[in-house]
């Protein structure tokens, strides 16, 4: 009787189960040569001869090929009840149970191996092991399709429970038994919009740390505001023709926003022109008061005969007496970084108009900082090393302290302000660096009435801070000896965070020039906040001065975030929803091979240490590049156990094992990324369909077999060469075209003596012998000038839009532009001069201000340009 073995030409394990059967039997059995085919139109296995004989069933068929008929029914019966739904279901659990075997080949061996190897190639090794089952083994594996059953989606969850991030109450206050972790960004001053400088130097720096704190699960309270009070809030009014109080409105809203896109997360954002501001400050005052550290000082204080009024320390400029840098500040200086005094600075200028200021005395209430210096020294030394603080923390401080600590003023005479709670000293204010570290204090009384248990109880809390460099003393020093002065319990500074500067493509940020990226700038762009903050944080400048660079930022968001980070999450993702339908097949780490799973959980948990110890330092960068290291190990994992559809197929223990293993991968990195890119940790968490994982101290296989997953979606996008072309051209300084330009009498310099400011005497050009061409962006205080101008040349008011105008004292160029406009860019000129051309220097919390850039252009007749473009 001649017969024919029909292979079965279904899919799946099942397939291959009933075809290693045949195989098997065909080549053991006695009744002669048996053709296996598996070209034929029937879809079932079947056994067939030309006298129409006919078997249908694989087992029946072995049985009936082996002359085996009594063998181990007990076997076969497990095989029929048990292994063959397992295979339907792909359920291993089964092969726990799995009967002994024998290497005799009969019929209840070869049903019974056939099926366990369908379900797990490992199973029965010794049995794999005989000659003719290897053999039939490569026969079936080349006949049957291997593709396999999609399971069910349902959307069900199987995550490891107590490994989220807890949700923080809606008041956070301190706990018992709990870290509380008080966090603090330098307070930006208000009358600016923020840089990337700025921004990466205060409040993304403490953002960071304030992300990680909470992804730890530690209690944590996260507050800043906009520092409002002082005499540059009063010019800026003046300039803008607004009060004091609608600036510090409009200017607020613009940081909040600001922020806010950037993903910055404040549990609380104030400001300091608030009630609860004057409250506290006044009762600390006053408690210095009574302890006898405030004394009353006649003080010879420099006036402005120009404009008439006293002027702070920051509007008074002048030689620096130590380094001889000729744009020094008279509270310091930005080149050499020594504390000065108005007085010292060699041949001093108003800032505002450039006149020489004249010494009047006036009766000031200073802070007694001599008799605080021993226990401001003690808590410093001690607290300096406990807490950590950053290097260049302590070196600005240890040299403030080297040269000993004098009473320092902390009142100014000014409207805008914090009112001095005296009878004596009604008309003054606090001095804003006395004043402005107290905002921490009261913008928390405005987030929660139960402030003092943040802000008085050093026992529970640790009050971690984050600044510019130039903020330093004042927080080191001012502020921690008057909390030390007041003798209450107060919580005070434990960790000090503090950056260089951020230089923008080798210059200077400025607003005024067009040069660098502010905060708007950065939203309009159309890339990602996360991208925006990974590339800060990976340039941040902990140790030295750092780079902006559109050639690195477009690198690292190429090479880095998407082909590293988006690469992997999206691979892996994609393969488990295109596979396995979006649900995490059951898994067995061991069968990725020998220590597979071993060595890289090994790695992962180094890499995770790592992680923890450079952020408990806040040490952001290096935490950064450790979280993209564990990425990184992610990307390898999946190319070493080479994730395809060879795989899947072919070893699908191993294919489950890896995407059960590459999924955890992505959710710790997910979890690690989250303080840095908290927009793209959301994106992959929703996409893996997992709650927020909190970081953890070792690697974790949180997620389960069955667990149900989202589809994946793209995190990054590449940001080609155009693109970079076009935003240098854009944020890399602008031409200044149809610009207004004066030329003015020489024999009017008399008259104006601004105009013969030695800081200006190198930017006049004589025209003839008569004329003197100014720069007036490099004339302070342009508002007072063109009030003056214009009383003594009427003409000026009434002509329009004419280039050459006649007056009494001379000649006037006003090129194209008419009066209303000429009297627009005189104000942005001095509002460009005084506070736009913006570095990181810190001048009080969050405020980055570098001197003043030198700009004049000659305009197409030879004549030099007047404000520019009018870029404020």
């Amino acid at each position: 009787m001649s017969l024919e073995i029909f292979t079965d030409k279904g899919k799946g394990l099942s397939a291959l189960s009933t075809n290693l059967k045949l195989a098997i039997a065909a080549t053991q059995t006695k009744i002669g040569k048996i053709n296996l085919t598996s070209e034929h139109d029937s879809k079932k296995a079947s056994l067939k001869s030309k006298e129409g004989f006919e078997l249908i069933e694989a087992n029946a068929i072995v049985k009936y090929l082996l002359n085996d008929f009594n063998s181990d029914k007990v076997a076969i019966a497990f095989e029929e009840n048990q292994l063959y739904t397992a295979l339907q279901t792909q359920d291993k659990s089964v092969l726990a149970n799995l009967p002994a075997l024998s290497t005799e080949i009969n019929a209840s061996s070869v049903i019974l191996f056939a099926s366990a190897f369908a379900l797990d190639r490992s199973s029965y090794p010794e049995f794999q092991a005989l000659e003719p089952i290897k053999s039939a083994i490569a026969q079936a594996l080349s006949i049957t399709s291997l593709e396999r059953p999609k399971p069910t989606y349902t959307g069900a969850s199987n995550v490891e429970a107590g490994l989220e991030v807890k949700q923080q109450s809606s008041e956070i206050l301190p706990k018992e038994g709990e870290r509380n972790v008080l966090i603090t960004s330098a307070l930006p001053y208000v009358n600016n919009v923020p840089h990337l400088g700025n921004i990466v130097g205060s409040v993304l720096s403490a953002d960071i740390y304030a992300r990680y704190a909470k992804a730890r699960n530690y209690n944590t309270l996260f507050i800043c505001g906009t520092d409002e009070y002082g005499t540059a809030t009063e010019t800026k009014a003046l300039e803008e023709g607004v009060t004091p109080r609608a600036l510090c409105d409009k200017y607020n809203k613009i940081h909040a926003e600001v922020y806010e896109w950037f993903q910055i997360g404040f549990d609380h954002f104030g400001r300091t022109t608030t009630q609860q501001q004057t409250d506290i400050a006044q009762d600390i005052f006053l408690k210095l008061e009574k302890n006898g550290f405030l004394e009353e000082q006649s003080m010879e204080q420099l006036y402005c005969p120009e404009h008439k009024g006293f002027l702070a320390d920051r509007y008074v400029e002048g030689t620096c007496p130590k380094c001889q840098y000729e744009d020094a500040r008279g509270d310091q200086c930005d080149k050499c970084g020594g504390l000065l005094d108005s007085f010292e600075l060699i041949k001093p200028r108003c800032k505002l108009d450039g006149a020489t200021p004249e010494v009047r005395s006036s009766e000031h209430v200073f802070l007694s900082l001599d008799k605080l210096e021993e226990r401001e020294k003690e808590w410093f030394l001690k607290q300096s090393e406990a807490g950590a603080w950053s290097k260049n923390s302590k070196t600005i401080t240890n040299s403030w302290l080297k040269e000993g600590l004098r009473p320092r003023c902390i009142t100014r005479d000014l409207k805008w302000g914090t009112p001095v709670p005296s009878e004596k000293f009604k008309d003054k204010v606090l001095y804003v660096w006395f004043d402005a570290p107290i905002g921490y204090v009261s913008i928390t009384a405005n987030y929660t009435e139960k402030w003092e248990s943040w802000w008085k109880n050093p026992e529970k809390v640790q009050l971690y801070q984050f600044m510019g460099k130039d903020n330093v003393p004042f927080h080191t020093v001012i502020f921690p000896s008057t909390q030390l002065g007041t003798g209450e319990n107060w919580t005070m500074l434990h960790h000090l965070n503090t950056t260089e500067y951020l230089q923008y493509e080798g210059g200077k940020f400025s607003k005024s020039r067009g040069v660098g990226v502010f905060g708007n700038n950065a939203k309009d762009s159309g890339i990602s906040p996360s991208v925006w903050r990974y590339y800060l944080a990976s340039v941040r400048p902990e140790t030295s001065d750092s780079q902006f660079s559109w050639d690195d930022f477009q690198s690292r968001n190429n090479n880095e975030l998407l082909a590293n980070l988006g690469n992997f999450c999206n691979r892996i993702i994609k393969f488990v929803n295109a596979k396995y339908n979006s649900v995490i097949p059951k898994f067995d780490v061991s069968k990725l091979g020998e220590d597979v799973y071993g060595t890289l959980s090994a790695d992962l948990n180094a890499l995770i240490k790592s992680y923890n110890e450079e952020m408990e330092a806040v040490h952001e960068r290096r935490g950064l590049e450790v979280a993209m290291a564990i990425s990184a190990r992610g990307n390898q994992f999946l190319q070493e156990n080479k994730l395809d559809n060879t795989t899947f197929n072919d070893s699908p223990d191993k294919a489950d094992a890896i995407v059960g293993v590459g999924l955890n991968i992505v959710y710790l990195v997910a979890s690690v990324i989250c303080p840095y890119m908290p927009e793209t940790s959301e994106t992959i968490f929703k996409m893996l369909n997992a709650p927020k994982l909190a970081i953890q101290d070792e690697f974790k296989l949180a997620l389960k077999g069955e667990h149900n997953i989202n589809k994946a979606q793209y995190l990054f996008k590449r940001i080609e060469d155009k693109d970079i072309a076009e935003f240098r051209a854009k944020y890399g300084g602008q031409q200044q075209n149809s610009s207004t330009f004066i030329q003015v009498d020489f024999l009017q310099r008399s008259s104006f003596p601004q105009l013969s400011n030695p800081k200006l005497s190198t930017n006049v050009k004589h025209q003839g012998n008569d004329t003197t061409e100014v720069i007036l962006e490099e004339v302070r205080g342009i508002g007072t000038f063109r009030a003056q101008w214009e009383q003594r040349n009427p003409e000026l008011q009434t002509q329009d839009n004419h280039k050459h105008h006649k007056t009494k004292d001379g000649t006037v160029h006003t090129g194209t532009r008419n009066k209303g406009q000429f009297i627009q860019r005189t104000t942005l000129g001095l509002h460009s001069h005084s506070e736009s051309d913006v570095g990181q220097t810190d001048r009080r919390p969050g405020q980055h201000n570098s001197q003043p850039t030198e700009r004049h252009q000659p305009g197409k007749d030879g004549s030099f340009v007047i404000g520019g473009n009018g870029e404020a």
